[in-house]
Protein backbone atom coordinates (compact mmCIF):
# COMPACT_ATOMS: atom_id res chain seq x y z
CA UNK A 1 0.00 0.00 0.00
CA UNK A 2 1.34 3.69 -0.41
CA UNK A 3 0.95 4.36 3.10
CA UNK A 4 3.70 1.41 4.01
CA UNK A 5 6.53 3.32 4.74
CA UNK A 6 8.40 3.80 7.91
CA UNK A 7 7.84 6.73 9.96
CA UNK A 8 8.70 8.26 13.14
CA UNK A 9 6.87 8.04 16.18
CA UNK A 10 5.79 10.91 16.61
CA UNK A 11 2.34 10.60 15.08
CA UNK A 12 1.63 7.46 17.51
CA UNK A 13 2.44 9.56 20.50
CA UNK A 14 0.56 12.21 19.75
CA UNK A 15 -2.43 9.65 18.71
CA UNK A 16 -2.24 8.14 22.31
CA UNK A 17 -2.22 10.98 23.86
CA UNK A 18 -5.27 11.91 22.54
CA UNK A 19 -6.67 8.49 23.13
CA UNK A 20 -5.95 9.13 27.08
CA UNK A 21 -7.42 12.25 27.48
CA UNK A 22 -10.83 10.01 26.11
CA UNK A 23 -9.92 7.10 28.30
CA UNK A 24 -8.39 4.77 27.05
CA UNK A 25 -5.32 3.04 28.24
CA UNK A 26 -1.91 2.91 26.15
CA UNK A 27 -2.26 -0.72 26.54
CA UNK A 28 -5.34 -0.81 24.28
CA UNK A 29 -3.62 1.46 21.59
CA UNK A 30 -0.84 -0.55 21.33
CA UNK A 31 -2.28 -3.74 21.50
CA UNK A 32 -1.30 -5.84 18.26
CA UNK A 33 0.61 -3.35 16.87
CA UNK A 34 4.58 -4.64 18.14
CA UNK A 35 5.15 -0.91 19.29
CA UNK A 36 7.62 -0.82 22.39
CA UNK A 37 6.21 2.10 24.50
CA UNK A 38 9.62 3.01 24.60
CA UNK A 39 9.76 3.77 20.97
CA UNK A 40 6.96 6.62 21.68
CA UNK A 41 9.42 8.60 23.50
CA UNK A 42 12.77 7.82 21.14
CA UNK A 43 12.91 10.47 18.34
CA UNK A 44 15.15 7.85 16.57
CA UNK A 45 12.60 5.14 16.47
CA UNK A 46 11.08 4.13 13.81
CA UNK A 47 7.67 1.78 13.29
CA UNK A 48 5.57 1.22 9.52
CA UNK A 49 2.85 2.15 8.25
CA UNK A 50 0.49 -0.72 9.24
CA UNK A 51 1.59 -0.78 13.07
CA UNK A 52 0.48 2.83 13.02
CA UNK A 53 -2.54 1.79 11.26
CA UNK A 54 -3.32 -0.89 14.02
CA UNK A 55 -2.89 1.86 16.76
CA UNK A 56 -5.36 4.43 14.85
CA UNK A 57 -7.39 1.28 15.00
CA UNK A 58 -7.59 -0.05 18.28
CA UNK A 59 -8.16 3.74 19.15
CA UNK A 60 -11.30 3.75 16.74
CA UNK A 61 -12.85 0.72 18.27
CA UNK A 62 -12.21 2.04 21.57
CA UNK A 63 -14.31 5.36 21.06
CA UNK A 64 -17.07 4.62 19.06
CA UNK A 65 -18.86 7.60 20.60
CA UNK A 66 -16.17 9.86 19.28
CA UNK A 67 -15.89 9.79 15.54
CA UNK A 68 -14.78 13.21 14.82
CA UNK A 69 -11.22 12.10 16.70
CA UNK A 70 -9.74 12.74 13.59
CA UNK A 71 -10.70 16.57 12.69
CA UNK A 72 -9.43 16.87 16.36
CA UNK A 73 -5.84 14.99 16.26
CA UNK A 74 -4.89 17.10 12.70
CA UNK A 75 -4.97 19.90 14.85
CA UNK A 76 -1.75 18.82 16.82
CA UNK A 77 0.17 17.76 14.32
CA UNK A 78 2.83 21.09 14.06
CA UNK A 79 5.05 21.99 11.58
CA UNK A 80 8.10 20.95 14.32
CA UNK A 81 6.19 17.53 14.38
CA UNK A 82 7.58 16.44 11.18
CA UNK A 83 11.46 17.38 11.52
CA UNK A 84 13.39 18.18 8.26
CA UNK A 85 10.47 17.98 6.44
CA UNK A 86 8.67 20.58 8.16
CA UNK A 87 12.05 22.84 7.85
CA UNK A 88 12.25 22.19 4.00
CA UNK A 89 8.57 23.01 3.89
CA UNK A 90 9.23 26.16 5.94
CA UNK A 91 12.08 27.72 4.37
CA UNK A 92 10.97 27.36 0.96
CA UNK A 93 10.36 30.14 -1.34
CA UNK A 94 6.87 30.67 -2.26
CA UNK A 95 3.65 28.66 -1.37
CA UNK A 96 4.05 26.69 -4.42
CA UNK A 97 7.57 25.70 -3.84
CA UNK A 98 6.89 23.99 -0.33
CA UNK A 99 3.40 22.52 -1.72
CA UNK A 100 5.73 20.63 -4.18
CA UNK A 101 8.60 19.64 -1.74
CA UNK A 102 6.21 18.82 0.67
CA UNK A 103 4.46 16.25 -2.34
CA UNK A 104 8.06 15.10 -3.24
CA UNK A 105 9.09 14.28 -0.03
CA UNK A 106 5.34 13.33 1.59
CA UNK A 107 6.58 9.95 2.44
CA UNK A 108 8.65 11.55 5.05
CA UNK A 109 4.96 12.72 7.52
CA UNK A 110 2.60 10.75 8.56
CA UNK A 111 -0.04 11.03 5.95
CA UNK A 112 -2.00 8.00 4.75
CA UNK A 113 -3.69 9.60 2.05
CA UNK A 114 -1.78 10.63 -1.01
CA UNK A 115 -2.29 14.03 -2.68
CA UNK A 116 -2.76 14.90 -6.39
CA UNK A 117 -3.00 19.10 -7.30
CA UNK A 118 -4.71 19.98 -10.47
CA UNK A 119 -6.14 23.38 -11.44
CA UNK A 120 -9.99 23.41 -12.62
CA UNK A 121 -12.69 26.33 -13.38
CA UNK A 122 -9.35 28.78 -12.38
CA UNK A 123 -9.23 26.64 -8.95
CA UNK A 124 -6.09 24.85 -7.78
CA UNK A 125 -7.29 21.62 -6.38
CA UNK A 126 -5.84 19.23 -4.02
CA UNK A 127 -7.24 15.79 -4.10
CA UNK A 128 -7.41 13.28 -1.52
CA UNK A 129 -6.78 9.90 -2.39
CA UNK A 130 -7.85 7.55 0.13
CA UNK A 131 -7.92 4.07 -1.82
CA UNK A 132 -5.95 1.46 0.10
CA UNK A 133 -7.12 2.79 3.54
CA UNK A 134 -8.77 -0.04 5.30
CA UNK A 135 -11.80 0.45 7.68
CA UNK A 136 -12.66 1.12 10.82
CA UNK A 137 -9.44 4.09 10.59
CA UNK A 138 -10.26 5.26 7.06
CA UNK A 139 -12.75 8.31 7.50
CA UNK A 140 -10.53 9.42 10.80
CA UNK A 141 -7.08 9.41 8.81
CA UNK A 142 -8.62 11.21 6.13
CA UNK A 143 -9.82 13.45 8.45
CA UNK A 144 -6.67 13.91 10.26
CA UNK A 145 -4.68 14.09 7.08
CA UNK A 146 -7.14 17.11 6.04
CA UNK A 147 -6.78 18.87 9.50
CA UNK A 148 -3.25 18.65 10.00
CA UNK A 149 -2.61 20.02 6.44
CA UNK A 150 -5.00 22.81 7.36
CA UNK A 151 -3.43 23.62 10.53
CA UNK A 152 -0.18 23.73 9.32
CA UNK A 153 -0.68 25.94 6.65
CA UNK A 154 -2.46 28.18 9.54
CA UNK A 155 0.61 28.18 11.11
CA UNK A 156 2.93 28.68 7.81
CA UNK A 157 1.32 31.59 6.81
CA UNK A 158 0.33 32.95 10.27
CA UNK A 159 -3.20 33.21 9.30
CA UNK A 160 -5.67 30.34 7.72
CA UNK A 161 -5.53 29.40 4.16
CA UNK A 162 -8.50 31.05 1.97
CA UNK A 163 -10.16 27.65 1.24
CA UNK A 164 -12.85 28.17 -1.37
CA UNK A 165 -14.41 24.54 -1.43
CA UNK A 166 -14.28 21.20 0.26
CA UNK A 167 -15.61 18.36 -0.42
CA UNK A 168 -15.90 14.19 0.96
CA UNK A 169 -16.89 11.82 -0.45
CA UNK A 170 -18.05 9.88 2.56
CA UNK A 171 -21.56 10.70 4.73
CA UNK A 172 -22.57 13.81 6.13
CA UNK A 173 -21.75 12.92 9.81
CA UNK A 174 -23.37 14.24 13.56
CA UNK A 175 -20.45 16.68 13.75
CA UNK A 176 -20.79 18.28 10.47
CA UNK A 177 -20.69 21.46 11.95
CA UNK A 178 -17.19 21.45 12.87
CA UNK A 179 -15.62 21.12 9.64
CA UNK A 180 -17.15 24.77 8.94
CA UNK A 181 -16.03 25.58 11.84
CA UNK A 182 -12.47 24.43 11.32
CA UNK A 183 -12.20 24.97 7.93
CA UNK A 184 -14.13 28.12 6.79
CA UNK A 185 -16.41 27.06 4.35
CA UNK A 186 -19.17 24.52 4.49
CA UNK A 187 -18.47 21.07 2.83
CA UNK A 188 -20.21 19.06 0.22
CA UNK A 189 -21.06 15.61 1.35
CA UNK A 190 -21.35 12.27 -0.38
CA UNK A 191 -19.14 13.85 -3.36
CA UNK A 192 -17.30 12.08 -5.93
CA UNK A 193 -14.26 12.70 -4.22
CA UNK A 194 -12.85 14.29 -1.89
CA UNK A 195 -10.49 17.35 -2.17
CA UNK A 196 -9.90 20.94 -1.19
CA UNK A 197 -9.89 24.05 -3.35
CA UNK A 198 -8.42 27.47 -3.12
CA UNK A 199 -7.21 30.36 -4.90
CA UNK A 200 -4.11 29.97 -7.04
CA UNK A 201 -3.19 33.30 -6.53
CA UNK A 202 -2.18 31.62 -2.47
CA UNK A 203 0.20 29.77 -4.39
CA UNK A 204 2.48 32.68 -5.83
CA UNK A 205 2.72 34.27 -2.38
CA UNK A 206 5.77 33.99 -0.85
CA UNK A 207 6.67 32.21 2.63
CA UNK A 208 7.08 34.12 5.83
CA UNK A 209 10.55 32.27 6.43
CA UNK A 210 11.38 31.67 3.21
CA UNK A 211 15.62 31.00 3.66
CA UNK A 212 17.22 29.86 0.23
CA UNK A 213 20.36 28.39 1.97
CA UNK A 214 18.17 26.49 4.52
CA UNK A 215 16.15 25.45 1.73
CA UNK A 216 18.78 23.75 0.31
CA UNK A 217 20.36 21.95 2.84
CA UNK A 218 16.53 20.81 4.50
CA UNK A 219 15.73 19.37 0.71
CA UNK A 220 19.51 17.78 0.83
CA UNK A 221 18.76 15.86 4.22
CA UNK A 222 14.87 14.69 3.33
CA UNK A 223 16.52 12.96 0.65
CA UNK A 224 19.07 11.67 2.26
CA UNK A 225 16.57 10.82 5.23
CA UNK A 226 14.24 8.88 2.37
CA UNK A 227 17.21 7.47 0.41
CA UNK A 228 17.78 5.75 4.15
CA UNK A 229 14.43 5.00 4.61
CA UNK A 230 14.19 3.20 1.62
CA UNK A 231 17.55 0.97 1.48
CA UNK A 232 16.09 -1.50 4.15
CA UNK A 233 18.22 -4.02 5.96
CA UNK A 234 16.88 -7.76 5.67
CA UNK A 235 15.23 -9.74 2.83
CA UNK A 236 13.71 -6.16 1.52
CA UNK A 237 16.91 -4.86 0.98
CA UNK A 238 17.79 -7.93 -1.01
CA UNK A 239 15.15 -7.96 -3.11
CA UNK A 240 15.36 -3.89 -3.78
CA UNK A 241 18.38 -4.40 -4.63
CA UNK A 242 17.92 -7.19 -7.23
CA UNK A 243 14.96 -4.54 -8.61
CA UNK A 244 17.57 -2.05 -8.73
CA UNK A 245 20.18 -4.13 -10.99
CA UNK A 246 17.51 -4.94 -13.36
CA UNK A 247 14.59 -1.71 -13.79
CA UNK A 248 13.46 -3.00 -17.49
CA UNK A 249 12.21 -6.43 -16.74
CA UNK A 250 8.66 -6.66 -15.55
CA UNK A 251 8.42 -7.50 -11.53
CA UNK A 252 8.19 -11.25 -10.94
CA UNK A 253 7.97 -12.25 -7.41
CA UNK A 254 7.72 -15.85 -7.98
CA UNK A 255 11.57 -15.25 -10.19
CA UNK A 256 12.88 -13.07 -7.34
CA UNK A 257 11.87 -15.29 -4.67
CA UNK A 258 13.51 -18.50 -6.88
CA UNK A 259 16.58 -16.26 -7.07
CA UNK A 260 16.61 -16.01 -2.89
CA UNK A 261 16.20 -19.84 -3.21
CA UNK A 262 12.87 -19.64 -1.23
CA UNK A 263 9.08 -19.65 -2.26
CA UNK A 264 7.05 -16.59 -3.25
CA UNK A 265 4.68 -17.07 0.08
CA UNK A 266 7.64 -17.42 2.28
CA UNK A 267 9.09 -14.63 0.89
CA UNK A 268 5.55 -12.67 1.10
CA UNK A 269 5.45 -13.73 5.05
CA UNK A 270 9.07 -12.71 5.83
CA UNK A 271 8.80 -8.99 3.39
CA UNK A 272 5.30 -8.67 5.90
CA UNK A 273 7.33 -9.05 8.90
CA UNK A 274 9.83 -6.67 8.51
CA UNK A 275 6.65 -4.33 7.29
CA UNK A 276 6.64 -3.89 3.79
CA UNK A 277 5.45 -6.40 0.35
CA UNK A 278 6.82 -7.01 -2.94
CA UNK A 279 4.77 -4.18 -4.51
CA UNK A 280 5.02 -1.56 -2.16
CA UNK A 281 9.39 -1.96 -2.81
CA UNK A 282 8.49 -2.28 -6.97
CA UNK A 283 6.91 0.65 -6.29
CA UNK A 284 10.15 2.25 -4.38
CA UNK A 285 12.34 1.34 -7.13
CA UNK A 286 10.52 2.42 -9.71
CA UNK A 287 10.16 5.87 -8.13
CA UNK A 288 13.82 6.23 -7.41
CA UNK A 289 14.96 5.05 -10.85
CA UNK A 290 12.32 7.36 -12.94
CA UNK A 291 13.60 10.15 -10.40
CA UNK A 292 17.11 9.60 -11.66
CA UNK A 293 16.41 8.69 -15.48
CA UNK A 294 13.81 11.93 -15.30
CA UNK A 295 16.92 14.16 -14.26
CA UNK A 296 20.09 13.18 -15.65
CA UNK A 297 19.72 10.32 -18.82
CA UNK A 298 18.04 13.01 -20.82
CA UNK A 299 14.88 10.38 -22.04
CA UNK A 300 11.58 11.41 -22.77
CA UNK A 301 8.79 10.58 -20.94
CA UNK A 302 8.29 6.92 -23.26
CA UNK A 303 11.77 5.74 -22.92
CA UNK A 304 11.51 5.85 -18.89
CA UNK A 305 8.46 4.13 -19.25
CA UNK A 306 10.09 1.47 -21.52
CA UNK A 307 12.88 1.45 -19.23
CA UNK A 308 11.28 0.83 -15.99
CA UNK A 309 8.79 -1.80 -17.56
CA UNK A 310 5.72 -0.32 -17.50
CA UNK A 311 3.71 -1.59 -20.23
CA UNK A 312 2.63 2.15 -21.68
CA UNK A 313 3.56 5.32 -21.48
CA UNK A 314 0.12 6.31 -19.65
CA UNK A 315 0.84 3.77 -16.84
CA UNK A 316 3.84 5.28 -15.79
CA UNK A 317 2.82 8.53 -15.66
CA UNK A 318 -0.28 7.64 -13.31
CA UNK A 319 2.25 6.20 -11.53
CA UNK A 320 4.50 9.50 -11.37
CA UNK A 321 1.38 11.29 -10.21
CA UNK A 322 0.66 9.35 -7.81
CA UNK A 323 4.21 9.44 -6.39
CA UNK A 324 5.19 13.14 -7.07
CA UNK A 325 2.12 14.84 -7.74
CA UNK A 326 2.82 15.86 -10.99
CA UNK A 327 3.21 14.23 -14.28
CA UNK A 328 6.82 13.18 -14.77
CA UNK A 329 7.35 16.28 -17.69
CA UNK A 330 6.37 18.68 -15.47
CA UNK A 331 8.15 16.95 -12.26
CA UNK A 332 11.38 17.19 -14.97
CA UNK A 333 10.84 21.11 -15.91
CA UNK A 334 10.58 22.12 -12.73
CA UNK A 335 13.81 19.81 -11.29
CA UNK A 336 15.79 21.22 -14.29
CA UNK A 337 14.49 25.03 -13.37
CA UNK A 338 16.02 24.28 -9.51
CA UNK A 339 19.03 23.02 -11.01
CA UNK A 340 19.56 26.13 -12.93
CA UNK A 341 18.75 28.37 -9.86
CA UNK A 342 21.40 26.52 -7.90
CA UNK A 343 23.87 26.78 -10.07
Amino acid sequence: MHWEYRRGTYSAKLMTELAAEHGVPLGTCLEGTGIDPEWLDEPSAEITGSQELQLVTNIVKALPDAPEIGLESGSRYHVTAYGIWGYAVMSSPTVRDAAELGLRYLNLTYAFSRFVTEERAGRLCAIVDDSGIPEPARRVLVERDLSAVFHMWTELLGEPPPIVGLELRFNEPSYAARYEELFGVRPVFNAKRTAMEFEPSLFDRPMPQANVHTAKLSQAQCEALLSARRAREGVAGRVRGMLMSEPGRSPDMERVAKELATTSRSLRRRLAEEGTSFRVLVDEVRETLAEQLLATAGLNVDAVAERLGFANTAGFTSAFKRWKGVPPGTWRAQHQSMSATSA
